[in-house]
């Protein structure tokens, strides 16, 4: 995935403004697998319904089975979800759309990208882990990684210990 937005062959491109819409099934059935570690999600709107902009999110399938939807938090790229529809799962589908996201953040001169996520469920923390993100200390958050932790604790989401996670982008 480049910068100039064109198709990638592994399948990842940018999400068609039709195509937000029918992602939000494709949250619900990959949140659902949470259920499994005992993590139930509050009910509301899942994160895919809360944006219009379809530049904002990467898509992996025609149609899609999988879904990175990035913001800006701290002047660095922050992957604000990733979602894989359970029976597209273990296909390497969600590490070609994290791959596409640091591409696309090395792009614009990001430095890093950025997440949050559960510590200790195994396609969380630990599988960024192995793909060479790092858990930040609080210590080291900026204002706005500090305001968007205290927004998931206000909306219930941190039902288990949740940490942030960086993955630099020098080098690349």
């Amino acid at each position: 995935m480049t910068g100039d937005r064109r198709p990638d062959p592994a399948g990842v491109r940018w999400a068609e403004a039709s195509e937000l819409v029918g992602l939000a099934a494709v949250e619900t059935a990959a949140d659902g697998m949470f259920a499994a570690v005992g993590i139930t999600f509050p009910p509301g709107t899942t994160m895919i319904e809360e944006t219009d902009d379809p530049s904002q999110v990467l898509v992996a399938g025609t149609p899609p089975v999988g879904f990175a939807m990035i913001g800006r938090v701290d002047g660095d790229v922050h992957l604000d979800q990733l979602a894989v529809h359970p029976d597209h799962g273990r296909r390497g589908i969600g590490g070609r759309l994290l791959e596409a996201v640091c591409d696309h953040a090395a792009s614009t001169g990001a430095a890093a990208v950025t997440l949050t996520t559960f510590r200790d469920v195994p396609w969380n923390a630990p599988w960024y882990a192995r793909r060479g993100f790092a858990v930040l200390d609080p210590a080291e958050w900026g204002p706005e990684m500090a305001a968007l932790v205290a927004r998931e604790r206000e909306l219930g989401i941190e039902l288990a210990p949740r940490v942030v996670m960086r993955r630099p982008l020098s080098g690349r």
